[in-house]
This record gives C-alpha cells, structure tokens and sequence, in this order.
C-alpha cells in the first residue's frame, strides 16, 4: 500500500484551513469556518435581525393590547382626558419649583478641573458605581497625575478591599508583576500610554458588572475594545505598526490576566463536558500507531525522541498559561518541535501533509488537559489579527482541524476494517508492534527483546482467542449432534413401538411322547476283540 492511499483519511487541503468566505484569513471550527472578522459579520447581521423581529413583536403585541384597552375606555375617554392634562400641569408646576429652589445652593462658577471631576462621577454612577469621598479624592488625582504612578500594588490591593460592588479579589503574585510590567511598558509611550491605561481600567470596570452576560456576549466586548484601542493607537496617536501590536500583546497580557478566573471554563458553559469527552476519546485511542497515520517520524532516533517529548511538554504546558497570546506561544513551539522532528526523520523540510498527520499524533500521545476548555478561551479573548494571520493562527487552525479529526476518527481514516477497529476500540486485541528486524543496529539488545516478547504475547493471545472460540464452537457442534441423535431416537421409537411378549414355554425332549420307549432294546455297548 503507497503513501497516498494511506493517507487518504488524513490529508487535509489547505484552502480548508481559510475562511470558506474567501476573505484570505484562516477560518476557524469554533467560527463555523468563518475567520474572526466575517465571523463576528455575521453574527451581528443574525443578531441584528433576531432584535428586529422580537421588536416588531413587541410592537404588534402592544398595539393589539392599546386597541384593546382603548376599546374598554370608550365611555370615559372624556374624563380621563382632562384628569390627565390636570396631572401634567400640576407636575410641571412642581417640578419648576424644585429647579428655583436648588439655584439658591447652587455654586454659580466652577473650575475646569471640577467640571471634569463632575461629569467623570456622574458617568460612573450611570454604570451603576457608588463612590465614596476617599474614591472621588482619588478621581480628582487622577486628572493631574499620570496614570501609571496612580498605579500601584498596594493600591490595587486597597480597591479589593474597598467595600463597593465592582470589588475584585485580592492580586495574586502574577497579576501584580505583570501589573508593574505593564505599567512600565506604558511609560515609553507618555502621552497615549496614559489614555491607554485609563482605557483598560475602564474595560476591567466594565466587565466586573457584566458577569451575569453570557460568555459569548463578553466574548464580543473584549473583540470590540481590542478593535477600538488599535484603531485609536493608529489614527488618533499615531504609533508605529510594530509597537501597535507590541502594545496590543502588552494590553491583552494585562487585561486577560485579571479576567482569566472569570473567563476560561466557565460554568455557564458545557466546556468542561467537552474537556471530559476529549479525554474519554483520546484514551480509548491509545492503541494508534504512527504507522496507522502514516506519521514521517522515527522516535528510534535519540534527537527525533526529544523532539517529540519537547513537543508533548509544550501542547500541556498550554493549560497552564493564563494569557491567551501565551497559550497560543507553546502551540508554536510544539509545532515548530514537530516540523524539526519531521526534518530530521526525513533530512528534508517537512511539508503540510507530513504536519498534520504527526500533531494529531502527538495530541492522542499527550492527551493535553481541559484541552476543549483552551481553545475556546483562545478563540474568544484572543488578539483576532493573531488568529486570522501568521505562524500562531495556522499552527493554531490546525490544532482545531486535529482535535475534530480525532473526535470523528473511525476505520476508514485508518485503513482498518470495521471488525479489527471495534476490537481495538473495545480492548479485546492490540495491533502488532513493531518488528524487531526492522529496529536500527544502535537500538539496545532490551528494547529488541521487550520488544519481540510483546509480539509473542500479542501471538499467544490471538492464538488462545481462536482455540476459545474453535471449542466453544465444537461444544455447541456436540450439542447439536447429541439433539439430533436423540431426535432421530425418539422419532423410530414412536414410529416402531416396542411390543413385549410373554415367555415362552420350554420344548420337550423329542422321545418324551414316546409311549413305548421301555420297549426298546438296550443301546449298543463297545466291544474289544482280542486279535
């Protein structure tokens, strides 16, 4: 059997890794196919018109329920009309005396800096905030200090503890380093490192009242604020391409950091029921071989074998990163792992064919944690010009095309019939392992041996499971046998019964009706003649 037909299950064009709206950018499962940017296109067009039918309805159901309650008002329209402009008059009267009345307290003239304050507090406490003297001391701050010296552990610590509705926890060690890292990062952009502070403390403040939104909907709010801040850094400050996506790496690190306990698996979610069917799969899978899916790798070579550990160590090491950027960054340096794998295997560059074969290898081989839960995150707090573009979104794309090939992998994929891949699936056998003549002459005389008396113990096994089911066959051969012999029995003696007869009496001698028997001379007896 060639290459080619091996591969047939596996091979994966790469036009399917694009958007399938043709706009050029890698598409993602997650998405439908579709990349971030048409992705988020069309479902605001399917919200949009979600929103218009249901107000349309709300709006026929409202007229229906006026006409009907206009007509059960016809016989008092009158006096209800003149109540009504009685009500508004005495309102408006009331309320022009209120308005007099607070003029008298009211300051006639404010400073610049007070009016600011002002209307910062009342915007906030449209967000529903309540500020206390010490808060609003610190608002005033705000506006003639820089953000960044404003900024500290410690008093980042003290708005934990502060008792207000928008209270975060208190900062473990990794949010205040990057805290102090991402504060000195701003330093270097002076003026819209300011505004970009300011941005993301107002981001955070926003997305600690918006918990009770599904996952989905602070998905598109942290898409829309890393769209806006790139927007602003290139038309309103006019920073550089490359520190535009220095500080959007800087900007996610920060924010993704304070969100990630709030974001990744959450429970609202059946992510971690995915997680737990990705596991279940996987380890019933462990029975494939390199060779099923034509993997190009020899892990008998000792620089190939650390590639590949090197390689299963960064595809789990990626749970443990908080930062989405940071878990796409060990995707990388697996794939990178397998390519130079592949290159040494084959002392040629590795092409895609020969890539995404290997990574699904290398996924069945480390069985990565809550590995549904970290694609999900990604695809939904990530920098989207990272997912649409460059090395991390390919990589990444096809992480996501290798998780669906193994959720969907069945006999066909690998070539095995439907029986043989039902019994590795349910244990009853294993494939064979490895020849021993086909081992490298540097492989250890151990290896060969473990190696040759597994494949004696998988002989012995198949051979018991035949004799096992030879002699279950022969017992219900013999059973059968006995059955119809019995049967064949039964029905001659149904058809010739036995019939037993009384017993006979015995003959008489044949002179016994003699009569005249004394009569007779006596018998002859011998004679001897002297010669």
């Amino acid at each position: 059997m060639n290459l080619k037909s091996e591969r047939r299950g596996i091979h994966v064009d790469q036009s399917e890794l694009l958007c399938k709206k043709g706009c050029g950018y890698y598409g993602n499962p997650a998405w439908q196919g579709f990349c971030s940017k048409c992705w988020r296109e069309e479902y605001h067009k399917a919200r949009q018109k979600q929103i218009q039918e249901d107000w349309e309805l709300a709006e026929r159901l409202q007229r229906e329920e006026e006409e009907a309650y206009a007509s059960s008002q016809n016989t008092q329209g009158a006096q209800s009309l003149t109540f009504s402009k009685f009500e508004e008059k005495k309102t408006n009267e009331k309320t022009r005396k209120v308005t007099t009345v607070k003029k008298f307290f009211t300051a006639s003239s404010r400073t610049g800096a007070k009016k600011v304050a002002q209307e910062k507090i009342v915007k906030q406490g449209q967000l529903g905030r309540e500020r206390n003297a010490d808060n609003i001391l610190r608002d005033l701050k705000e506006i003639f200090t820089p953000s960044w010296e404003l900024a500290s552990p410690t008093e980042e610590i003290q708005e934990a503890k502060a008792p207000s509705p928008s209270i975060n926890r208190q900062a473990s060690i990794e949010t205040d380093r990057v805290s102090k890292e991402f504060i000195e990062f701003l330093k270097t952009y002076h003026k819209p490192g300011q505004d970009i502070y300011k941005q993301c403390k107002l981001f955070l403040d926003a997305m600690n009242h918006k918990r009770d939104l599904s996952i989905e909907e602070q998905s598109e709010c942290a898409q829309d604020f890393y769209q806006n801040v790139a927007e602003k850094l290139q038309t309103r400050w006019k920073v550089p391409p490359e520190k535009v996506e220095k500080a959007m790496d800087q900007i996610e690190k920060y924010i993704m950091t304070r969100q990630y306990k709030y974001v990744f698996c959450p429970e609202t979610t059946d992510d971690e029921k995915k997680d737990l069917a990705v596991q279940k799969r996987i380890r019933a899978l462990h029975w494939v071989t390199p060779q099923m899916l034509c993997v190009p790798v020899n892990e008998e070579i000792p620089e190939v074998s650390d590639m590949v550990v090197k390689a299963i160590t960064d595809i789990i090491e990626m749970d443990s990163k908080r930062v989405p950027r940071d878990k796409l960054a060990c995707i990388t340096k697996c794939s990178k792992h397998i390519f130079n794998a592949i290159k040494i295997t084959k002392n040629e560059p590795a092409s895609a064919d020969d890539f995404l074969p290997t990574l699904i290898y290398i996924v069945l081989k480390g069985n990565p944690p809550r590995l549904q839960s970290n694609i999900q995150y990604i695809t939904r707090f990530c920098n989207p010009s990272r997912l649409m573009t460059g090395e991390d979104g390919y990589y990444f794309t096809n992480l996501c095309c290798a998780v669906a090939f193994i959720e969907k992998l069945d006999a066909q994929s690998l070539n095995l019939s439907q029986e043989d891949f039902d019994r590795f699936m349910t244990g009853q056998t294993s494939p064979k392992k490895q020849e021993s003549d086909s081992f490298s002459p540097d492989v250890c005389l151990g290896v060969k041996q473990m190696y040759k008396n597994l494949d004696l113990l998988s002989q012995l096994n198949e051979r018991q499971e035949r004799i096992v089911n030879e002699a279950k066959k022969l017992e219900k051969d013999l059973i059968d046998w006995t059955d119809g012999i019995t049967k064949e029995v039964q029905d001659i003696v149904e058809k010739y019964p036995l019939e037993i007869k009384p017993k006979n009496q015995a003959l008489a001698a044949i002179d016994s009706e003699n009569v005249e028997n004394d009569k007779l001379p006596p018998p002859l007896q011998p004679q001897v003649y002297a010669g």
